[in-house]
């Protein structure tokens, strides 16, 4: 029984590559990362964030800018959906894991089954462990919200080459109160620094304006499940507000290849993240 137990807990698979494996040194590296965001700023009405998924080193900056707002929060979230792509496995829809918890060095985080059974129920998702497995976009997330949240469950799904409309379903149906929508996604990769900038402040621009139809795969890796919230968020009336906008080059210094991050917050309501 302990067995199968320990089967439905999903195992870290990048843990001592794109962050520290020891628990004490993950949580004071994740802990730093998010006392040395650069701006302070009010938070009021916040729904959803954008932000990268890369190796600490590389993005773990544009990261703590966006987790820190969790951080300065006196009613935060109890339960994320976290999207993002998937990397190694190719897959088509939206697909959710068959565990019960996702497991990090920092100690086991709770999956929704209710939730992930819901979807699955309405035809909206598929339960499949492959793409799952090996993914890093939806992990390297959980150490930050485990530093800054005290208590949540997630909705981890993956997204394929799905529509914006399908995705933003998703969002329908999941976000409620104390739901806070996490999308995963770095933005250009390997160009070199100046082509780079460019590529990016013109994703920047996209993401900005909520313009679900323009982004592709080398925009964003996430092109698909951030057009989906992108349209969910246009659709709601959110308002999207950078925080942060770097790539590789600036947080490692090899600037011949370098891969783009942003972070960016939505908020509701009229209010916005004030820069």
């Amino acid at each position: 029984m302990f067995a199968k137990l320990q089967s439905r807990v999903r195992r870290p698979a990048v843990a001592g590559a794109f962050y520290p494996s020891g628990a004490q040194e993950l949580k004071c590296t994740v802990e730093a990362l998010l006392s040395q965001a650069t701006k302070r700023r009010e938070l009021s009405g916040l729904c959803g964030l954008v932000t990268p998924h890369a190796g600490y080193v590389h993005s773990g900056p544009i990261a703590g800018e966006a987790f820190s707002l969790l951080t300065r929060s006196s009613d935060g979230p109890n339960r994320i959906l976290l999207i993002g792509p998937p990397h190694y496995v190719p897959m088509s829809g939206i697909v959710a894991p068959s565990s019960h918890a996702f497991a990090t060095p920092l100690g086991d985080v709770v999956v929704d089954v209710d939730a992930v059974g819901s979807l699955r129920d309405a035809g909206i998702v598929t339960i499949d462990d492959t793409p799952h497995t090996p993914e890093h976009a939806l992990e390297v997330e959980l150490p930050f919200l485990q530093c800054a949240l005290e208590d949540f469950t997630i909705v981890p799904l993956l997204v394929g080459a799905v529509s914006p409309g399908q995705v933003a379903r998703v969002i329908e149906t999941v976000l409620g109160k104390r739901t806070l929508l996490v999308v995963s996604t770095d933005l250009s990769h390997y160009l070199d620094y100046a082509t780079a900038e460019r590529r990016d402040l013109a994703t920047a621009g996209t993401i900005e304006r909520l313009d679900s139809t323009t982004l592709g795969p080398g925009d964003a890796c996430g092109f698909s499940a951030l057009n989906g919230a992108l349209r969910f968020a246009s659709r709601c009336g959110w308002t999207v507000t950078r925080l942060d906008l770097r790539n590789s080059g600036d947080t490692s210094g090899e600037k011949r290849q370098v891969v783009g991050y942003g972070a960016w917050a939505f908020t509701a309501g009229g209010q916005q993240v004030h820069r």
